[in-house]
């Protein structure tokens, strides 16, 4: 069964992601480091976690895989759910691919750099209607490619 699993710490589509889950009949597990209010449901899980740098994250890491979706902006993160072959999505609707991953490492880990140095400021765009629009629906897409998966293991 496909378990959809979100990285609730900073995630701005949990309602979103409550929506799709909810669809397709789908447990959805919200993972945080502290209790934070979220939708209520009967299909969804608040899991905290001990205080502490990627708790969260190896909660997640450890339980998804092929056939889960994953809901992240944590690049390491998805990198590992990817490698456990779970589907994985950014808040922003782009998909984390194997074939990509490490792009998106080196890519996370210059710009880090860059701003420790002074070289660039800003965090990126402001989140908005599209980028909304776009979750909801690769979240759609990947959801029915989850449970694909999840009916041949």
């Amino acid at each position: 069964m496909t378990v959809l699993y979100v990285d609730a710490d900073a995630c701005p589509v949990k309602d979103e992601a409550v929506r799709v889950g909810e669809r397709h009949g789908t447990p959805i597990r919200f993972v945080s480091n502290s209790w934070m209010r979220l939708p209520e449901g009967d299909l969804i899980e608040r899991v905290v976690v001990a205080e502490g740098p990627d708790e969260a994250d190896n909660w997640i890491a450890e339980r998804a895989g092929k056939g889960d979706v994953v809901i992240t902006a944590d690049v390491p993160l998805a990198a590992r759910c990817v490698k456990a072959g779970a589907l994985v999505l950014s808040h922003t609707g782009k998909p984390f691919r194997e074939d990509a991953i490490g792009m998106r490492l080196a890519m996370r880990d210059l710009n880090t750099h860059l701003r420790e140095t002074g070289e660039i400021r800003e965090s990126g765009p402001a989140f908005g209607k599209a980028d909304r629009s776009r979750f909801l629906n690769q979240l759609e897409t990947v959801m029915r490619a989850a449970k694909r998966m999840a009916d041949e293991r």
